[in-house]
């Protein structure tokens, strides 16, 4: 599928480099175009673009930009960059692209990727395929098996989820979470933190892709668009990129 192959995996240039403090280039851009009359959103389309941090440490909160070394969380950068303009930018706007993945303006998908930069494009790609879609994968087969379950008379809730596991991926959640973590030396501990959440969920999007045969690998990334698409919303891939051609 098409789809998936946007995906890319793209391993190639080492675009971020680990750094412990925010772009200043970055962050003054965005603050001086706003100023300058540019309009917010393309500013800090711009400032994402000029971004070289993959994580930084910020008001106590570390943020993580770029999972895996591959996939670029742009939503993340942009919340980053609009906490340095507060109060600039209308709230109604900032509050729909931050939580709804709903762009003030409506680029087509080249005027965005020259905005951010094709190679940050690329990495965008796998956070929407690799973690987004993935994400949606699994309240999709949630769904198939509930409907199952009520269809037959049995409508036990109980372990669901390794139920959804086995099907999509062929073993438990706890099971493939063990050897994630094992994969990376990440301590095995009851909880999960949201970066480690976003990690894991893209490796069980590369676990796919090792594991499935192409016509699965579709069709499953089929279910997980359309999913997004029932939801109403598409997440961290603005409305107009999700059907440009």
């Amino acid at each position: 599928m098409a789809g998936v192959g946007m995906a890319n995996l793209d391993k190639q240039l080492p675009l971020f480099q680990l750094a412990p403090a925010g772009d200043t280039k970055a962050i003054e851009h965005v603050r001086q175009a706003i100023a300058g009359g540019k309009h917010w959103y393309i500013a800090l389309l711009e400032a994402i673009g000029l971004w070289s941090s993959a994580e930084e440490a910020n008001n106590g909160r570390v943020h993580c930009y770029l999972i895996d070394g591959e996939a670029f969380d742009w939503l993340e950068l942009a919340e980053r960059l609009c906490e340095t303009v507060d109060g600039s930018l209308p709230d109604n706007e900032k509050m729909a692209l931050l939580f709804h993945g709903e762009p003030p303006l409506d680029l087509t998908t080249e005027e965005f990727k020259q905005l951010i930069g094709s190679n940050k494009y690329r990495q965008y790609l796998n956070y929407f395929y690799g973690i987004t879609v993935e994400e949606a994968l699994i309240l999709a087969v949630q769904e198939e098996i509930r409907k199952e379950k009520r269809t037959s008379g049995y409508d036990n809730e109980h372990d669901i989820d390794n139920e959804v596991y086995q099907r999509t991926y062929g073993d438990t959640k706890t099971a493939l979470l063990n050897s994630f973590r094992r994969e990376n030396d990440y301590p095995q501990r009851r909880s999960i933190i949201l970066t480690e959440l976003k990690e894991f969920t893209y490796w069980r999007f590369k676990y796919r892709l090792n594991h499935c045969d192409k016509a699965r690998i579709a069709s499953d990334t089929k279910k997980g668009l359309e999913q997004l698409k029932r939801q109403g919303t598409n997440h961290n891939f603005p409305r107009k990129l999700v059907t440009d051609k």
